[in-house]
Protein backbone atom coordinates (compact mmCIF):
# COMPACT_ATOMS: atom_id res chain seq x y z
CA UNK A 1 0.00 0.00 0.00
CA UNK A 2 1.97 3.05 -1.21
CA UNK A 3 0.61 6.24 1.39
CA UNK A 4 0.28 10.21 1.28
CA UNK A 5 3.56 9.92 3.03
CA UNK A 6 5.39 7.74 0.47
CA UNK A 7 4.67 10.23 -2.63
CA UNK A 8 4.79 13.86 -0.54
CA UNK A 9 7.58 16.00 -1.23
CA UNK A 10 8.83 16.32 2.92
CA UNK A 11 9.59 19.51 4.35
CA UNK A 12 7.02 21.48 3.48
CA UNK A 13 7.61 25.11 4.83
CA UNK A 14 4.94 27.30 6.20
CA UNK A 15 4.43 31.04 5.35
CA UNK A 16 3.01 33.00 8.63
CA UNK A 17 -0.55 34.22 7.85
CA UNK A 18 1.21 37.61 9.49
CA UNK A 19 3.67 37.77 7.08
CA UNK A 20 3.34 39.86 4.32
CA UNK A 21 2.39 38.59 0.43
CA UNK A 22 6.18 40.01 -0.45
CA UNK A 23 7.74 37.20 2.02
CA UNK A 24 5.71 34.84 0.09
CA UNK A 25 7.14 35.43 -3.08
CA UNK A 26 10.68 35.65 -2.31
CA UNK A 27 10.15 32.14 -0.24
CA UNK A 28 8.51 30.62 -3.39
CA UNK A 29 11.84 31.86 -5.29
CA UNK A 30 14.13 30.70 -2.99
CA UNK A 31 12.84 27.44 -2.48
CA UNK A 32 10.78 26.95 -5.97
CA UNK A 33 7.79 26.20 -5.60
CA UNK A 34 4.48 27.54 -6.89
CA UNK A 35 2.49 27.61 -3.45
CA UNK A 36 3.00 27.55 0.26
CA UNK A 37 1.14 26.71 2.95
CA UNK A 38 -0.53 29.50 5.33
CA UNK A 39 0.14 28.44 9.33
CA UNK A 40 -1.14 30.90 12.03
CA UNK A 41 0.45 31.19 15.56
CA UNK A 42 -1.01 28.17 16.86
CA UNK A 43 0.84 26.65 14.35
CA UNK A 44 -1.97 25.05 12.47
CA UNK A 45 -2.35 24.99 8.77
CA UNK A 46 -5.03 27.86 8.04
CA UNK A 47 -4.85 27.81 3.88
CA UNK A 48 -2.38 27.85 1.10
CA UNK A 49 -1.27 30.35 -0.92
CA UNK A 50 -0.32 30.44 -4.63
CA UNK A 51 1.95 32.51 -6.70
CA UNK A 52 -1.07 32.81 -8.77
CA UNK A 53 -3.40 34.57 -5.89
CA UNK A 54 -0.04 36.81 -5.18
CA UNK A 55 -0.55 37.77 -8.70
CA UNK A 56 -4.66 37.99 -9.49
CA UNK A 57 -5.57 38.40 -5.69
CA UNK A 58 -3.30 41.42 -4.66
CA UNK A 59 -1.20 42.82 -7.32
CA UNK A 60 -3.76 43.01 -10.18
CA UNK A 61 -6.15 44.51 -7.83
CA UNK A 62 -3.44 47.01 -7.49
CA UNK A 63 -3.23 46.46 -3.43
CA UNK A 64 1.13 46.46 -2.40
CA UNK A 65 2.30 42.80 -1.23
CA UNK A 66 4.37 44.34 1.05
CA UNK A 67 1.24 45.60 3.15
CA UNK A 68 -1.18 42.64 2.66
CA UNK A 69 -0.68 39.30 4.86
CA UNK A 70 -0.71 36.47 4.02
CA UNK A 71 -3.81 35.59 6.17
CA UNK A 72 -5.96 37.57 4.29
CA UNK A 73 -6.12 35.36 1.19
CA UNK A 74 -6.85 32.45 2.93
CA UNK A 75 -10.27 31.32 2.32
CA UNK A 76 -12.64 28.99 4.04
CA UNK A 77 -11.09 25.46 5.57
CA UNK A 78 -8.23 24.15 3.41
CA UNK A 79 -8.06 20.86 2.20
CA UNK A 80 -5.39 18.12 3.40
CA UNK A 81 -4.50 14.67 3.73
CA UNK A 82 -3.45 12.39 6.44
CA UNK A 83 0.02 11.16 5.89
CA UNK A 84 -1.31 7.64 6.42
CA UNK A 85 -3.54 7.69 3.43
CA UNK A 86 -3.52 5.81 0.63
CA UNK A 87 -2.87 7.05 -3.08
CA UNK A 88 -5.87 6.80 -4.31
CA UNK A 89 -7.79 8.65 -1.53
CA UNK A 90 -5.07 11.10 -2.75
CA UNK A 91 -6.22 11.37 -6.23
CA UNK A 92 -10.30 11.30 -5.08
CA UNK A 93 -10.15 14.28 -2.91
CA UNK A 94 -7.49 16.29 -4.67
CA UNK A 95 -10.37 15.57 -8.18
CA UNK A 96 -13.10 16.25 -6.02
CA UNK A 97 -12.06 19.59 -5.48
CA UNK A 98 -10.45 19.94 -8.07
CA UNK A 99 -6.75 20.82 -6.51
CA UNK A 100 -3.29 20.66 -7.79
CA UNK A 101 -1.28 20.29 -4.68
CA UNK A 102 -2.25 19.26 -1.35
CA UNK A 103 -0.53 19.54 2.35
CA UNK A 104 0.03 16.29 4.41
CA UNK A 105 -0.41 16.26 7.81
CA UNK A 106 0.59 13.88 10.48
CA UNK A 107 -0.20 14.65 14.64
CA UNK A 108 -2.01 17.77 13.16
CA UNK A 109 1.39 18.93 11.94
CA UNK A 110 2.21 19.61 8.43
CA UNK A 111 5.06 17.35 7.30
CA UNK A 112 4.83 17.46 3.63
CA UNK A 113 2.98 18.45 -0.07
CA UNK A 114 1.50 16.67 -2.68
CA UNK A 115 1.88 18.11 -6.33
CA UNK A 116 1.07 17.50 -9.36
CA UNK A 117 4.72 16.45 -9.89
CA UNK A 118 4.94 14.11 -7.00
CA UNK A 119 2.13 12.04 -8.33
CA UNK A 120 3.89 11.79 -11.97
CA UNK A 121 6.48 9.95 -10.52
CA UNK A 122 4.70 7.72 -8.54
CA UNK A 123 1.27 6.97 -10.38
CA UNK A 124 0.24 5.08 -13.46
CA UNK A 125 0.12 6.61 -17.17
CA UNK A 126 -3.65 6.28 -17.07
CA UNK A 127 -4.25 7.51 -13.46
CA UNK A 128 -2.19 10.72 -14.11
CA UNK A 129 -4.17 11.20 -17.40
CA UNK A 130 -7.59 11.00 -15.94
CA UNK A 131 -6.42 13.30 -12.69
CA UNK A 132 -5.47 15.68 -15.23
CA UNK A 133 -7.95 15.39 -17.21
CA UNK A 134 -10.37 15.77 -14.08
CA UNK A 135 -8.44 18.83 -12.24
CA UNK A 136 -8.24 20.81 -15.46
CA UNK A 137 -11.84 20.48 -16.42
CA UNK A 138 -13.90 23.50 -16.05
CA UNK A 139 -15.19 24.19 -12.49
Amino acid sequence: MTTARDIMHPGAQCIGEDETLFKAAQMMRDLDVGSLPICGQDDRLHGIITDRDIVLRCCAEGRDPAQVKAGELAQGAPHWIDARSEVDQVLTLMEEHKIRRIPVISDHRLVGMISQADLAQHIGDDQLAHFVETICAGK
